[in-house]
Parts: C-alpha cells; sequence; structure tokens
C-alpha cells in the first residue's frame, strides 16, 4: 500500500479549507496564476465552498504559499447534502466541524493527478487518510468522482469533485 504522507507540519490544519475553495478554471493576469482561492471565486462554481472556506476562517490560509492539494466540491456537490446541512455548519457555534470537514478536502504538497492514480490513500491535514480508487477509467476520492483533474494554481493544484467528503 503506497500512502502519501503529508509534507508540511499538521499544523496548517486551517489551510485545509483551501480544498474547499479549488477552482474549475485556470485564471491568468499576465502570465501569473492565481492562488485557490481567488481561482475558485472567478470559477463561479464554487459559491458554497468559498463561502464555507470564508465562515472557517481560512481564506488567509489557503491564499498562503502552500503547496495544498484541494478536492473541491461543486456547488452542485453541496446542494446535494441533506437539507439545511450546510445552513447547520455555516453557524459560527459549527465552525470546529466545518473546520474539520474542509480540511479533510485538502492534502499537503501538490499532487498531481497522475501520482494519486499511482497510489490508494493520502493523509488529509484534519489527520485522516482519503481513499483513493481508479475505475472504469474514473478516479474516486472516497465516494466522490474526479470530474476536472489538474488545475493549477500559484499555490497548489484543485481537483473538482462531485461530491462533499464526510471524515469518520
Amino acid at each position: 500500500m503506497r500512502t502519501i504522507r503529508p509534507s508540511l507540519p499538521l499544523t496548517l490544519g486551517a489551510g485545509v479549507a483551501g480544498l474547499m475553495l479549488a477552482g474549475a478554471v485556470l485564471a491568468d493576469h499576465h502570465g501569473d496564476k492565481q492562488d485557490i482561492v481567488d481561482t475558485a471565486v472567478e470559477a463561479g462554481q464554487f459559491e458554497t465552498l468559498v463561502a464555507a472556506v470564508e465562515a472557517a476562517g481560512l481564506v488567509e490560509t489557503l491564499k498562503g504559499e502552500g503547496p495544498f492539494t484541494v478536492f473541491a466540491p461543486t456547488d452542485e456537490a453541496f446542494a446535494a447534502l441533506p437539507e439545511g446541512t450546510v445552513e447547520s455548519l455555516l453557524e459560527e457555534e459549527n465552525r470546529d466541524q466545518l473546520e474539520a470537514i474542509l480540511t479533510y478536502h485538502v492534502v499537503p504538497g501538490k499532487v498531481m493527478a497522475e501520482d494519486a492514480m499511482a497510489t490508494d490513500s493520502a493523509t488529509t491535514v484534519q489527520g485522516q487518510d482519503l481513499t483513493i480508487t481508479t475505475m472504469d477509467g474514473s478516479v474516486m476520492i472516497d465516494d466522490a468522482t474526479v470530474v476536472q483533474a489538474d488545475i493549477e494554481a500559484s499555490n497548489g493544484v484543485i481537483h473538482v469533485i462531485d461530491a462533499v467528503l464526510m471524515p469518520e
């Protein structure tokens, strides 16, 4: 079993929320890539993720040096959660739970799709492992399918997924 281990200290736990800020568009400003947060904002399909990252206080971390690998659920992925889940997570009293969920979507370091396909797990900033499988030409992260891979940002890479990952 080959596992990707974090190369950054787990004290970057707050940075894990960056995974939620992944964008499906590479933004280009005079040849310079935008950071994970700005890429997510510009993509337009991560409004819920961006709101969650803001509510968890993780914006500055995800704009930091990194690198981070973010498995970013789309707005549609958040909409598929049971009714009231997102609203509940955005409440101040649930900030710790929201941060745990967001950091579960982030892996320290820059893990490109080819590297992810060569392993079967990766340790998240939150501390638990994600299961990585390849089936019928699709890459699965736990129960989510990667719908767009290798969106490079100035401080890492974003892989767009079709479901919200939940830590145990």
